[in-house]
C-alpha cells in the first residue's frame, strides 16, 4: 500500500449502446474484458509533470465543478468503469529539501479532497464508478466509515476505496507527528483499521434492520418504525490502535463495503492485498510476479485465486495517423518537466548539477547524502543521466503506447493476454484530449475486438462490474466473518 499510485474534457459524441450488455460479460468463450479506469487527482499537476501548461489543457480548472462533470460525462460515453482518484496528504519536499519546487511547478500541490468531487460526477452519470484514495494512518476509522457509506448511498453502489498508508514524511508532520510512522506499524494499523471498518460496514446493521414503516406500531402506540433497534449492534472493538464502540451511523448501503483497491508491489503489501483487495493497482515489469504471489497468498487466506484483479497505470497517445501521433507526442514531450519528475520521485540530491556520467552513488557521496532515507530506494550503480531519464514514468515503460487506434488496441490486447493484467488506469496528458482521443478512437476498436463492453448493465454496482459477482463481498472475504 502506498500514498496514491502503484509502486514504483468538451463532450464527445455519444456511442450507441447495444441492447444487451450482460450476454458478453457472461459468455463462456468471451475474450477478457478490459477494466477501464481514468486516472485522476484533484490537483493541477498529477502524473504528467509540466503538461498543465499545454495549450488548451483544462487542468487549471480542477477547482471548477464543471471540470469534473465534463470528465465524468465523457468517461461514461466511452464505457469507462470508473474514475480512479489519487491523493496525498503532504507536499513533496525531499528534492532540494523544500516544498518550493513542488509548489513552483504544481506537482500534486495545491491538491483538494478527492471525495468531494464524487457526488458531482455521480449526479451527471448513471453507471460510471469512482475509486477514492484515502489513508488509514491519520484519520479515525469511525468517521471515515460513515463518509464512505454516504458515498455508496449517493452513487447507488458505484464507489470503491483505494487503501493506502501514506508514505510522505510531510504528511506525518501535518498530523502532529515528528516523523513518518515506521512502515511495519503503518501496515499493522491498516490491518486493524480494515477490521474495524468491516465490523461497522458488514456487522453493525442486519440486512432487515431498516423497516421504514410509517404506520406500524413501534415503541409507542401509533408511532411508525424506521429501524428495528434489536437489529442494530455495537461492535465493541478494543484493539492495539483503535477503540470503537459503535454502532455504525449509516444504514446499509448498496455494497456495504466499497470495492477495495490496494496499490502495492512489496511483499508486505502483497500479503495485505491477498487478504483484503479486490483490485490490486501495481506496475512496471513486476506485474506477473506480484499477480502470481498475490493469487497464491489469496488461496492460502481462504479466497479464490481469481478473487483479485490487477490493473496498471498506462499511457496512451493516439491519433488517426502515425504522423499526427508523432506530432502530438513531440508536442507533449516538449512541455515535460525534468525537475517535476525528480520532485515526484523524491530524489534526495540535485541530480541535474552532476555530470550525467557520474553514478548515483558518487553523486550522493559528493553531496554527503548517501545515508539519506530517500537514497535507499534509488539504484546506486546507474548513472545520473540514466536516473534522470528513468524517473519520469509518463513516456515509456511496460505499459505505454503511442500509435494509431489499431496499434494501441494491439498493444492493449497484448497486455491483457501476455502480461496478464485485467485493466488500466489511463494516465492523462491533456484534459480533455487524452480521454476524448481514447473514447473516440480506441474504444470503438476495442469494442470491435470484444475487449470493451458495448453497454453498461442497468443498476449494476461497481463490484458487480469488476467481479461479475453480487453487490456485496463474497463469503470467502474476511469481512464476511462479521456479518450477523
Amino acid at each position: 500500500m502506498t500514498d496514491e499510485t502503484a509502486p514504483t474534457p468538451e463532450t464527445a459524441p455519444t456511442t450507441a449502446p447495444a441492447p444487451d450488455a450482460s450476454a458478453a460479460r457472461t459468455a463462456p468463450d468471451a475474450k477478457k474484458k478490459l477494466i477501464l479506469n481514468l486516472f485522476e487527482m484533484n490537483c493541477v499537476g498529477h502524473i504528467t509533470h509540466g503538461l498543465w501548461r499545454l495549450p488548451g489543457n483544462h487542468r487549471r480548472e480542477y477547482t471548477d465543478i464543471r471540470y469534473w462533470t465534463e470528465l465524468a460525462r465523457l468517461a461514461e460515453q466511452g464505457g469507462f468503469d470508473a474514475v480512479f482518484l489519487a491523493d496525498v496528504l503532504g507536499t513533496y519536499d525531499v528534492y532540494r529539501d523544500s516544498p518550493a519546487p513542488a509548489l513552483l511547478e504544481g506537482i500534486q500541490a495545491p491538491a483538494n479532497d478527492p471525495m468531494l468531487v464524487v457526488p458531482a460526477m455521480a449526479a451527471v452519470t448513471e453507471h460510471l464508478g469512482f475509486g477514492v484514495t484515502a489513508s488509514t494512518s491519520y484519520e479515525p476509522p469511525f468517521a471515515f466509515a460513515r463518509r464512505m457509506s454516504t458515498l455508496d448511498h449517493l452513487t447507488g453502489g458505484r464507489v470503491g476505496w483505494n487503501v493506502v498508508t501514506s508514505y510522505l514524511p510531510s504528511a506525518a508532520r501535518n498530523f502532529g507527528l515528528d516523523d513518518q510512522i515506521p512502515k511495519e506499524e503503518r501496515y499493522a494499523r491498516a490491518a486493524e483499521y480494515l477490521d474495524v471498518l468491516y465490523k461497522l460496514w458488514e456487522g453493525s446493521w442486519e440486512d432487515d434492520a431498516v423497516v421504514a414503516d410509517p404506520i406500524a406500531d413501534g415503541l409507542a402506540p401509533g408511532s411508525g418504525v424506521y429501524t428495528d433497534p434489536s437489529k442494530v449492534h455495537t461492535i465493541d472493538h478494543d484493539g492495539r490502535f483503535y477503540k470503537v464502540v459503535g454502532p455504525h451511523l449509516s444504514e446499509p448501503s448498496p455494497q456495504r463495503t466499497p470495492v477495495l483497491f490496494l496499490a502495492t508491489a512489496s511483499p508486505t503489501g502483497v500479503e495485505q492485498a491477498a487478504r483484503n483487495a479486490e483490485v490490486v493497482f501495481t506496475g512496471g515489469r513486476a506485474v506477473a510476479r506480484v499477480a502470481e504471489a498475490t493469487r497464491a497468498a489469496a488461496v492460502e487466506a481462504g479466497r479464490a485465486a481469481d478473487d483479485v484483479r490487477f490493473i496498471v497505470q498506462a499511457g496512451v497517445i493516439t491519433a488517426e495517423t502515425e504522423e499526427a501521433v508523432a506530432e502530438k507526442l513531440a508536442l507533449y514531450e516538449s512541455f515535460a518537466s525534468e525537475q517535476g519528475a525528480l520532485v515526484h520521485r523524491s530524489v534526495p540530491f540535485d541530480a541535474p548539477s552532476h555530470d550525467p556520467a557520474t553514478t548515483v552513488r558518487e553523486a550522493l557521496v559528493a553531496e554527503g547524502r548517501l545515508e539519506h532515507p530517500g537514497a535507499a530506494s534509488l539504484p546506486l550503480d546507474i548513472t545520473v543521466g540514466e536516473l534522470i531519464a528513468s524517473v519520469d514514468e509518463a513516456w515509456g515503460g511496460a505499459f505505454f503506447v503511442a500509435g494509431t487506434p489499431t496499434v494501441v488496441a494491439d498493444e492493449i490486447e497484448r497486455w491483457l493476454d501476455e502480461e496478464g493484467i485485467d485493466g488500466i488506469n489511463l494516465r492523462q496528458y491533456h484534459s480533455y484530449d487524452t480521454l476524448r482521443d481514447f473514447v473516440e478512437l480506441v474504444v470503438p476498436e476495442l469494442r470491435r475486438r470484444g475487449r470493451v463492453r458495448e453497454a453498461y448493465v442497468p443498476g449494476e454496482t461497481l463490484r458487480e462490474r469488476y467481479t461479475g459477482g453480487g453487490p456485496r463481498l463474497p463469503a470467502s472475504h474476511p469481512a464476511a466473518a462479521y456479518r450477523r
